[in-house]
């Protein structure tokens, strides 16, 4: 399958979620290229942003794997070119 390069942006509500996510990214480490991360703790939330290189049924299934875990939001974008 033709891959893309895409990026995944989360905001944590609630710290305790944290363990949770760094989790999920031990499962798709092999697709993630960089993160970048940004505490707010004055404002109780944290800010993650990945770039990935997946297919994209792969980017899809860390973006709904992220998404059910609860105080957690996220927003993908995905290239619409593809990589060899």
């Amino acid at each position: 399958m033709e891959k893309r390069i895409g990026t995944i942006s989360i905001v944590i509500n609630d710290v305790s979620a944290a363990k949770h996510v760094n989790e999920i990214f031990s499962l798709y480490a092999d697709c993630i290229l960089a993160r970048q991360g940004l505490p707010l703790h004055d404002k109780g939330l944290h800010i993650i942003t990945l770039i990935v290189e997946a297919t994209t049924d792969r980017i899809n299934s860390l973006n709904g794997k992220l998404g059910r875990v609860p105080n957690v939001e996220v927003k993908t974008i995905v290239s619409k070119a593809t990589i060899g």
